[in-house]
């Protein structure tokens, strides 16, 4: 009789295909997490009234707070206003990501296959913020997301001159003469582009590594004090994750408004 193997595993499990399309169960919960966003957005929407009720109430306080944070990174409402639905969808995306891992019966209801003559338990849903490939593709997507959106407010040639200073090679003929030292500085001046480029990757890896840390270890922990003891233990620090979910959906969502904040600035500014 074979012993049934259960473990946290750096990637997530295959639960089928789709012809050539795998579905993860963290894949799966992430259509999750968006079935619900979109439920709750399109029942807010229909439920908006010109005299607002109490939910009402406590929904535009809330968007009137995070715009308030956000105008402290911006320095501007206008632009709180604009970035605003782009940065609150990583929010709320990561958010509930966040909470559904720690749901009683995701990560624990599933079913046993058999991998390389062991029994291996593999669970139907999976925290997708859990799955190193999904904080890596939401940390892709905001980087790129703030390079475009910082290319249309600036212009393709002061933006791509932050990264390949071309510019500062162009300006050594023409000021040589009248001051010397610029064949010293403007070459610093492109080597610091190049440290911008390394930068961008940075981001990243920051952005994906720090979510996906954070929310793996807590599923761990959760299910280590689960295992010393089914149900008095863990209580305490499923409430401790239930916060580590918040803080970090909001960290995430703040340093995305940041890097777009500052790709939409012009370099002079």
């Amino acid at each position: 009789m074979t012993e049934t193997e259960q473990e946290h595993t750096l990637y997530a499990e295959p639960l089928f295909h789709v012809g050539d399309f795998t579905i993860t169960n963290s894949l799966l919960t992430s259509w999750i997490a968006l079935i619900v966003i979109i439920a709750i957005a399109l029942s807010f929407h229909f439920s908006i009234k010109k005299i607002p009720g109490k939910i009402q109430n406590i929904m535009e306080m809330a968007v009137e707070y995070f715009l308030g944070i956000f105008d402290a990174v911006t320095g501007s409402r206008e632009k709180s206003i604009k970035f605003a639905p782009f940065v609150l969808a990583f929010f709320f995306l990561i958010l509930i990501n966040n909470w559904l891992g720690i749901i009683p019966g995701v990560g624990s209801i599933g079913q046993v296959i058999v991998h390389e003559g062991h029994e291996v338990f593999v669970p139907y849903l999976r925290g997708a913020t859990a799955d190193l490939n999904t904080t890596l593709a939401l940390a892709s997507l905001a980087v790129v997301a703030s390079h475009i959106l910082g290319v249309i407010a600036v212009g393709v040639w002061p933006y791509l001159n932050k990264f390949i200073n071309i510019k500062a090679f162009l300006e050594i003929p023409k000021k040589i003469l009248k001051d010397p030292t610029i064949i010293l500085v403007n070459p610093i001046k492109a080597f610091v582009g190049i440290v911008e480029i390394i930068g961008e990757l940075a981001k990243i890896a920051s952005l994906s590594f720090r979510l996906f840390g954070n929310i793996f270890a807590g599923e761990v922990l959760l299910a280590s004090m689960s295992a010393i003891m089914a149900f008095a233990i863990p209580i305490p620090f499923l409430f401790l994750e239930v916060i580590v979910g918040l803080i970090q959906a909001l960290i995430f969502a703040m340093l995305v408004l940041i890097y777009v904040s500052i790709s939409t600035t012009a370099e002079e500014h």
